[in-house]
């Protein structure tokens, strides 16, 4: 393995007049490369933090090169970054290089050579997908934004609801959305007591919901149906699927899940 004083001051000698294959194996700190040469050879092997500045320090500078990294957390930021600087770059499906998922040898230096080796011999090995656009993927978030907000108003709901059954009474039927301080008009004063900080923060919930509504409404379908790919593989169709699934929350019609109903 180069120490990195050897490969800044040699850096343009090593990678010169090459066709350079590198594998990423990224962490949520600290990532693994390991750069082959065109004969397959390790020239450099190097741990880098996964951060915009570090990938680009360490990237920026080396001639365009196929470069092959895992889906995950990381990966659709760090596969753009890449792209900008001037590479060829492959996402690996995880779950189907076996080569990785099933080995008993969990070492990023290693995956890191897996990788690059696999990019080398034939790509097709890799199983590549396609990430969402960052357009696309930040129309995403705020739909999953949303239903984790919408979640978590279940949750408190049902908790209310529940709470106030145990001691013999109940809240007025009502959907959720329309819960407030005011449901508990008719209990004891000891329950209104209780149960008015988990009133007012479905309130709160109720606003951000609404919020959140109005910013998912400008998602472009299109978008998120023509550019598959997330942290994992999906086909075009069931993006789409999973797309209409959470487009009602997302349009900010009466639909909600199952879950988030009144008792």
């Amino acid at each position: 393995m180069k120490k990195i004083s050897t490969v800044q001051v040699f850096g343009n000698e090593i990678f010169k007049e090459q066709k350079l294959t590198i594998g990423v194996d990224l962490g949520d700190r600290w990532s693994f490369y390991c750069v082959l040469d065109e004969a397959g050879k390790i020239i450099l092997e190097q741990k880098v933090s996964t951060t915009t500045e570090a990938l680009k320090q360490a990237f920026a500078k080396i001639p365009r090169s196929l470069m092959a990294l895992e889906t995950g957390t990381h990966s659709p930021w760090v596969s753009r970054l890449l792209k900008e600087l001037g590479h060829e770059v492959l996402v690996a499906h995880a779950q189907k290089v076996e080569l990785i998922s099933k080995s008993n040898r969990k070492d990023d230096r290693h995956d890191a050579r897996t990788l690059a080796r696999l990019a080398r011999i034939d790509p097709e090995l890799l199983g590549p997908v396609r990430h969402r656009s960052a357009k696309a993927q930040i129309h995403l978030t705020v739909i999953r934004a949303r239903a984790e907000l919408v979640r978590a108003r279940t949750g408190l709901v049902n908790a209310a609801r529940g709470l106030v059954k145990s001691y013999g009474e109940r809240l007025p039927k009502c959907g959720t959305k329309q819960v407030s301080r005011e449901l508990a008009a008719e209990l004891s004063v000891e329950l209104r007591e209780v149960l008015e900080p988990l009133l007012n923060e479905i309130e709160s919930l109720n606003e951000r919901i609404n919020q959140t509504g109005e910013g998912s409404r400008n998602a472009d379908r299109s978008d998120l149906c023509s550019d598959p790919g997330r942290s994992a593989s999906i086909s075009p169709k069931s993006g789409c699927r999973m797309f209409s699934r959470v487009m009602p929350w997302a349009q900010g019609l009466r639909t909600e899940p199952a879950a988030d109903a009144h008792q």
